[in-house]
């Protein structure tokens, strides 16, 4: 079971919202939906959470470039979220037999796990991803989150990030 939310900084504070990834097949349709969040292009951070299991950090500044950090690359890589997140940030973007990985459909595991028939290619991919964290580990430095912080966090992750951000109680309505 994943949770999502976004968290988007107005000149009033943080604004949140959870949000539905039913439609997120592809980063481009996360980063579509953190921009359409945004007020003035202001800074938007998206939380994605898989049961403990892993977090995930997307932050979206006007057209720049997402920001990306994964708490476990391994554990993320085996969901279709993480999935998501992880072939952005270890540079895969093609199945091993040429197919654009960005094309599949990748609702239908939203409890996290893999369908059956393709068990083994997942696991095979997520032999691959590091069981460490990946990607920009000081995506929250400058908004009170320092790299030290965010590597030893574990349960309740979002909440403790929140909390950081001066966003908890916003957070929290919407949890």
């Amino acid at each position: 079971m994943y949770f999502a939310a976004l968290l988007a900084r107005t000149e009033d504070g943080w604004e949140a919202s959870d949000t539905e990834l039913d439609d997120v097949e592809t980063l481009s349709d996360l980063i579509e939906l953190a921009r359409d969040a945004s007020v003035d292009d202001d800074t938007v951070i998206v939380f994605i959470e898989q049961e403990d299991a892993w977090f995930g950090i997307v932050r979206v500044e006007g057209e720049d470039d997402p920001r990306i950090y994964v708490s476990d690359g391994a554990a993320a890589a085996r969901s279709s979220y993480g999935e998501i997140l992880t072939r952005e940030l270890l540079g895969d973007d093609q199945s091993d037999d040429g197919t654009d990985l960005d094309a599949l459909d990748l609702d239908g595991t939203e409890d996290g796990e893999p369908e059956a028939a393709d068990d083994q290619d997942a696991d095979t991919a997520a032999e691959s991803v590091p069981s460490a964290p990946v990607g920009d580990r000081e995506v929250l430095d400058d908004l009170g989150l320092t790299e030290k912080e965010l590597l030893v966090l574990d349960t309740d992750a979002l909440g403790t990030i929140a909390d950081a951000l001066g966003a908890a109680e916003v957070l929290e309505a919407v949890r």
